[in-house]
C-alpha cells in the first residue's frame, strides 16, 4: 500500500511539472515577440534551470555531505557568495555581471560573439525550457552550450566554446587520474578509519565557497545572455534576487532529481572525498578562467573530473578482488554520452535561431 502511494505521488509530481512547463512553453510563444518581456521571461527560465543542472557541478557535492543540516543555511552561505560574486563584477565591470564572458568579439568582424537581440526568437526563450526537460532525465548537458548557442552569431561562437570545454574535460580527467593514484592509499586508509574532524568541516565549506564563486564567473554567462551587457541598477537587482531566491528553491529540494548524478560516484558524499573534488576542481576552473574570456562548459570540465577519479579508483581496488572498473567506465561514458547528446540539442538549436550558423554548419558538411 505505500509502495502504491508512493508511484502515484510521483505520478502526480510529474504531472504537476508538465503542466507548468506546457505553460511556460505557452508563454514564450505568446511574448517572444515584445523584448521587455521575452527577455525577463527568459532570464526567469535560464535562472533556474541553469542553476537547477549545474548544481551538480559546484554545489551537488556540498548538498550531498551536508545532508544534515538545515537547507537554508547552506542556502544562505552559497546565496550570499553569489551576490557577492556578482556584485563585485557589476562594479568593476561597467554593469557587466559576466566577467566580460558574454564581451568576447570575433577577431574577423570585432561584432560581438553573443550579443543581446534586438527582437527575441521563439527558440531563445525556449532553451532554457529544454535544459529543464533534459535536467529532469537527470541527464548532466552542457548550459553553456544549450543557452549561449541559440545566442551566438556565428559557428566560430560555438567551435571557441568547444575547443576550449573539450580541453577541460581532458585536462579533468588526467589530472583526477594523477591525483587519486599519488592519494589513494593515503586516502582509503585515512578515510575508512577515522570519522572527519571540525578541520575538514572548515576545509570543505572553503573550497565549496571557493568553487561555487569561480563557477559564477564562468557561467553567470549563461542566464546573463538574456538580459542587456551593462545593467543599470533595477536591472542588477532583478538579476541578482531572482537568482538567489532560485538557490533557495534549489537547497530546499535538496538538488532535486540532478542530484543523483553525484551521489551515484564512489564515497562522494564522504566529507573529505567532496573537499578533494571541490580542490582539483576549483584549480582547474581558476586555470581557464584566466586563460581567455571565452566561455565554456564547466559541466564537461566537471565529467572529466568525476570520470577520471571513479576509474582510478575502481582499477585501484581490483587487487582486492573489487571487478566495478567496468562500471565505473559504463558510468563515465555515459556522461560523455548525455552530454554530447545536449551538445547535439544545442547546434540544432542555434541553426534553427540564427541564419548565419546555419550557413556554417550546412558549408561545414558540403550541404
Amino acid at each position: 500500500m505505500v509502495a502504491f502511494k508512493n508511484v502515484l505521488g510521483g505520478i502526480q509530481k510529474e504531472r504537476t511539472f508538465l503542466i507548468i512547463l506546457l505553460i511556460a512553453f505557452a508563454a514564450s510563444f505568446l511574448f517572444y515577440g515584445n523584448p521587455q518581456i521575452a527577455m525577463w521571461l527568459g532570464f526567469g527560465f535560464a535562472a533556474y534551470s541553469a542553476i537547477a543542472n549545474d548544481s551538480i557541478q559546484t554545489i551537488g557535492t556540498f548538498i550531498g555531505s551536508n545532508s544534515d543540516r538545515k537547507w537554508y543555511v547552506l542556502w544562505l552561505f552559497i546565496g550570499l557568495i553569489f551576490l557577492a560574486t556578482v556584485t563585485f563584477s557589476w562594479v568593476v565591470y561597467d554593469g557587466d555581471v559576466s566577467y566580460r564572458r558574454l564581451m568576447s568579439v570575433d577577431k574577423t568582424t570585432g561584432e560581438l560573439l553573443y550579443p543581446h537581440p534586438s527582437d527575441f526568437n521563439f527558440l531563445q526563450i525556449a532553451a532554457p525550457l529544454i535544459l529543464l526537460i533534459v535536467t529532469r532525465l537527470k541527464m548532466p548537458v552542457s548550459t553553456t552550450f544549450l543557452l549561449l548557442s541559440a545566442f551566438t552569431i556565428n559557428a566560430g561562437g560555438i567551435s571557441k566554446m568547444l575547443s576550449k570545454s573539450l580541453s577541460g574535460y581532458a585536462i579533468a580527467f588526467v589530472l583526477a587520474i594523477v591525483v587519486y593514484a599519488l592519494l589513494n592509499g593515503i586516502v582509503r586508509k585515512y578515510f575508512s578509519r577515522r570519522k572527519p574532524n571540525r578541520g575538514w568541516v572548515v576545509a570543505q565549506w572553503l573550497t565549496s565557497g571557493a568553487l561555487w564563486s569561480i563557477w559564477v564567473m564562468q557561467d553567470a554567462a549563461n542566464i546573463a545572455v538574456y538580459l542587456p551587457r551593462q545593467l543599470d541598477i533595477y536591472e542588477f537587482l532583478g538579476f541578482s534576487l531572482c537568482i538567489f531566491f532560485g538557490l533557495g528553491l534549489l537547497f530546499y529540494l535538496r538538488g532535486d532529481k540532478i542530484q543523483g548524478i553525484v551521489t551515484e560516484k564512489t564515497q562522494i558524499t564522504d566529507l573529505r572525498a567532496a573537499t578533494l573534488v571541490n580542490l582539483v576542481y576549483a584549480i582547474i576552473m581558476f586555470y581557464k578562467l584566466v586563460v581567455s574570456t571565452i566561455p565554456m562548459s564547466t559541466t564537461w570540465v566537471f565529467l572529466g573530473l568525476l570520470g577520471g577519479r571513479e576509474i582510478t579508483i575502481n582499477y585501484l581496488r581490483r587487487k582486492e578482488g573489487h571487478t566495478h572498473t567496468f562500471k565505473a567506465l559504463r558510468l563515465a561514458g555515459k556522461d560523455i554520452l548525455y552530454a554530447t547528446f545536449g551538445l547535439i540539442i544545442s547546434i540544432l538549436l542555434a541553426m534553427g535561431v540564427n541564419e548565419g550558423v546555419r550557413a556554417d554548419i550546412l558549408a561545414l558538411f558540403h550541404l
